[in-house]
Order: C-alpha cells, then structure tokens, then sequence
C-alpha cells in the first residue's frame, strides 16, 4: 500500500527534478502550437516526438546522476523496477491539451522511496507554473504556499474529471451522483487541475482508470496543500501500475461527504 510515513526528499534529488522541469520546459515550447505528427500507442492514446524526447531527456540525467535508480516512464516503461529510490515520469499530462494548443497539460514528476512517494512536481511549460509537493511540507507553487479551498459541501463544490470516456457504465453513474449536485462540472484538465485543487480554485476531482504516473506525482502536491486522496470506497490507494478509482478532495469534510454520496450509489 501507499503509506503516509514522512521521510524528507533529499536536497539532491529535488535539485534533480527541478533541473529536469527546467530542461523539459526547452522540449516542449519548441513543439508547442506547432503542427507535429500525432501516433497512436497500442491503447490508442495519442503520443508526440515532444512526449519521447522529453522521457528520454529526463531518463537520461537521473542515470546519468543517480545510476542505481529505478525509473518508471509512460513512453518507455520500466527501468530498475525493483531499485530502492525510483522516478515516476509522465513528460506530457494532457497530450490531447497539448497537440490541441490549450494550456491544459503539463510535465509530471514522482520521486519514490520504497514505494512511498516523497516528491511530486506538476510544471506547466508554457506558463512557467510549477507546483512542488514534499512530504511532510507545505506545497508551493512557484515557491509560495497554497493550500486546498474550506468547501465541505458538495452542492457548493467545483468537481473536475480528465476525461468522462475514462468512465464504465458504473463509474459514470457514481461520478454523476456527485457532479450532478455540484456547483458546476469541468472535464480534459488532467494535471492541471490537480494543480487547481492544490490552489484552492477546484474542489474535487474524481478520476477512474487511471495508470500510476498520472496520479503518483500529484499525491504530496495535494496532501502538502491540504486536500485528501483515497480510492472511492475511502481507502488508501494501492501499490500498483493502474488505479481502478480515484478521489481528490480539499478536505476531510469535502472527502467524507463524497464517499458517503458514492456509497450510496
């Protein structure tokens, strides 16, 4: 299981990741609004030259830094799977924002230890926003500290979901028992609107089918702010590559009157 024992992110790892969003900024505003080839991976997702070459640049300095690592990559997989300290990549968050022109994307990275996440950082290239999560710290964005909103009622909540085909039959129904009662719904922020929830502008954000590198380096983002992230039934997420269900509240409150509201679904 994911834990929530506090252990400090080494110095030398957090300069790693930021020197890494850095180097990935240069990537991806080269590609930006431009007209790139789109492929389609074997789940039919789309991926771009901008999403390989910035896996590869980052892969290439944590080797290149700390060689004994493991890295887990969404274009090229695992490496060291069973290393003590490992990366979780995920270059372009929101490739379908990205190959569209929005500012709805952005560049993920997770530091784990023994699988207990202790960094996260959500960058946004075009914008130059970073969110930086630590464990056991307060989250920043561009070094000032942010916490998640005070709403506790799910009538006056802003819910966000990547995407609703992300949803089956069941999960649709249960994210609609929710979202229907809201203040209002939104859809295809993905990382971004983590970034969001951890400002205080979003409230919930309810997520199903979604692999590892997408939700790992939001985990100390949004609990460093404030929020809660558990599974729908309001247990801990498990350690594993996919997460059948995901909820992100902005507090404990917020969180318990959403898997009362799932619960009775």
């Amino acid at each position: 299981m994911i834990t929530r024992t506090v252990h400090d992110c080494p110095p030398a790892m957090l300069d790693l990741a930021v020197t890494m969003s850095d180097a990935v900024r240069g990537v991806i505003r080269r590609y930006f609004r431009t007209r790139i080839t789109v492929d389609a991976k074997t789940d039919a997702s789309p991926v771009t030259i901008a999403d390989r070459e910035a896996e590869a640049l980052m892969r290439q300095m944590i080797m290149a830094r700390f060689p004994d690592h493991g890295i887990r990559g969404e274009e090229y997989g695992l490496h060291q799977p069973d290393a003590e300290w490992s990366w979780v990549l995920d270059p372009i968050d929101g490739t379908k924002s990205f190959v569209s022109g929005s500012l709805a994307f952005g560049t993920q990275i997770a530091l784990l230890h023994d699988g207990e996440p202790l960094l996260g950082i959500i960058d946004q290239p075009i914008t130059g926003e970073r969110w930086i999560g630590k464990a056991g710290h307060p989250t920043t964005l561009n070094d000032v500290t942010i916490r998640t909103s005070d709403t506790r009622r799910i009538e006056d909540a802003v819910v966000y979901t990547s995407a609703l085909d992300h949803f089956g039959a069941d999960t649709r129904a249960r994210f609609d028992a929710v979202a229907r009662n809201a203040r209002f719904q939104r859809a295809s922020h993905d990382c971004y609107a983590a970034g969001l929830l951890a400002l205080g502008t979003v409230d919930l954000l309810l997520e199903a089918n979604v692999h590892d590198y997408d939700i790992l380096p939001q985990l100390c983002i949004i609990q460093g702010a404030g929020g809660v992230v558990t599974d729908w039934e309001g247990r801990a997420l498990p350690d594993a590559r996919r997460f059948d269900t995901v909820v992100m509240a902005a507090n404990a409150e917020l969180h318990a009157a959403v898997i009362a509201r799932l619960a009775d679904t």
